[in-house]
């Protein structure tokens, strides 16, 4: 049980501390997932699969409660869509980043410190393509989850975690297929992303989370 006084001292109530620790506990183990299959020579091609799933089935546990984000980009979208207060917004992006550092050492440490080169990639390419992805991923997770015509539905984790699967598939080769901040401050620590580049990420992924917001609002402006 929490403890009220130290709830009302922080100034969050108990469904606020809850959600945070849902957020923390999907993006902890998609996070966890990447890097365990990532750094395994042996799980090959089938490294998509698992991340897609992860993602699927951490969504469906935790949507009903903090909306099953687990991503930075998401959030934001989320935001915008007027689903999230700046306050959630704040708490959720440090949630998800604290568990994605953990999460990458975890990581570290169950494959006794293995790593690999940093994927080199043409910074260009790679900020397009984590754009439109990051963006296809938003606009997916804002039409199954939170439009009201698609309300109750059954299929959204699985719609969210193919949308990842689908998109480490086409263009990991290209940027590692991240389409999340807190992932690719796992990578970066986990030595399969550079830090120099982190920057190319954090923009692509925000902008497309905002731009897929957007589009969804305009579509959809009875539910703003």
């Amino acid at each position: 049980m929490l403890d009220k006084k130290k709830l009302r001292r922080s100034g969050m109530n108990k469904d606020e501390w809850m959600k945070c620790v849902y957020e923390f506990i999907g993006t902890f183990f998609l996070v966890l997932t990447v890097g365990l299959v990532v750094l395994d020579p042996q799980v090959g091609l089938w490294a998509p699969l698992a991340i897609g799933s992860i993602l699927a089935v951490m969504v469906f546990a935790g949507g009903h409660l903090s909306g099953g984000h687990y991503n930075p980009a998401v959030s934001l979208a989320v935001f915008m869509r007027k689903k999230l207060s700046l306050s959630d917004l704040g708490r959720y992006w440090i949630a998800q980043l604290v568990a994605a550092v953990i999460a990458a050492f975890l990581a570290l440490y169950f494959k006794e410190g293995k790593t690999t080169s940093p994927v080199e990639f043409d910074i260009l390419k790679a900020l397009l393509i984590e754009f439109l992805f990051t963006f296809a991923l938003c606009y997916v997770v804002l039409n199954v989850a939170t439009s009201k015509a698609t309300s109750g539905n059954s299929y959204f984790g699985w719609a969210i975690g193919f949308t990842v699967l689908a998109g480490a598939y086409a263009v990991g080769t290209i940027s590692s297929g991240a389409f999340n901040p807190a992932v690719v401050l796992g990578l970066s620590i986990l030595h399969l992303s550079s830090w120099s580049h982190i920057w190319v990420y954090i923009i692509a992924n925000l902008l497309g989370g905002a731009v897929a917001a957007l589009i969804f609002n305009a579509a959809h402006s009875d539910e703003v």
